[in-house]
């Protein structure tokens, strides 16, 4: 047999450039979620999250991380409850539109109470009602667990995202054992 050829690197060094960093970072697919709660007047709130992640069956928890400086970061804390929705194939606008800062996100939807009282958007792939566990810092950003209430799915394409591309994954075949 003949050894396999050593790949070309397209960078092959420390993990002190940002740059670098985030380019190798995105080779790595993740879902993409809509993460919701509720401001302490009541207002909804959800940010676009792609850090979202399983922790444990058995309590069940999951993890997300959010930016320290997001204007959101100390809503998420233990004890509040949060809703992630993890987006469709089809729901691009909602991925952009609760990416981008500024105006009523939640103009216009109509929503599911969930937990609490947070916000579910319509037509995700799946739902997960939380309550805050725990918060863990990360560097510049902050780690959110929850522990996962209630959940749902449906047989639907989730959204991608990878090399700073959103993108639907195609019916996968099942793996041989």
């Amino acid at each position: 047999m003949r050894p396999e050829p050593s790949p070309v690197w397209r960078d092959d060094g420390e993990a002190g450039d940002p740059a670098a960093l985030r380019r190798a970072l995105g080779l790595f697919a993740t879902g993409v979620t809509v993460v919701t709660t509720l401001a302490d007047d009541g207002r909804p709130v959800g940010i676009t999250a792609s850090s979202f992640n399983t922790v444990s069956l058995d309590p069940a928890l999951v993890l997300w991380s959010l930016s320290r400086r997001s204007p959101h970061a100390g809503r998420f804390r233990p004890g509040r409850p949060f809703g992630v929705n993890v987006l469709a194939g089809d729901q691009t606008a909602l991925c952009q539109r609760f990416g981008q800062p500024g105006a009523d996100k939640f103009a216009g939807l109509s929503t599911t109470p969930g937990v609490g009282g947070v916000p579910m958007l319509p037509g995700a792939a799946a739902q997960f009602e939380c309550v805050g566990f725990a918060e863990h810092p990360g560097g510049d950003h902050v780690i959110v667990v929850g522990q996962v209430l209630r959940l749902r799915w449906r047989d639907t394409a989730p959204m991608v995202f990878c090399r700073g591309r959103l993108g639907v994954l195609p019916e996968a075949e099942p793996l041989a054992a």
